[in-house]
């Protein structure tokens, strides 16, 4: 069984070829974005369920993990505090 469903994938096509998305991350990254993979993604997913085929579920899988790992290729912006500072409770210095 895929790791999605193969509707998810068609999901995420239509919504990276939508004008209002394209005009967002062309905001945001000065270029249009890349759609092919999510394509190539459900096509995969369709052969894997209609045939079984063992290079359709290699290239899903590989497609996955590829994902999960740039989703995990940044750093937290925030750094995480185990406690609060020992001079919480003071005022601030903005009345100095």
């Amino acid at each position: 069984q895929p790791p999605r469903s193969c509707e998810d994938y068609w999901g995420e096509w239509k919504h990276c070829r939508g004008l209002r998305h394209a005009f967002h991350h062309y905001y945001a990254h000065g270029e249009l974005p890349a759609c092919g993979r999510w394509r190539e993604d459900y096509e995969a997913c369709r052969a894997w369920e209609r045939h079984r085929a063992a290079a359709a579920q290699e290239a899903l899988c590989k497609s996955e993990r590829a994902r999960v790992k740039e989703s995990q290729k940044y750093a937290p912006v925030w750094t995480l505090r185990k406690s609060p500072p020992p001079d919480w409770y003071l005022p601030l210095d903005q009345d100095k």
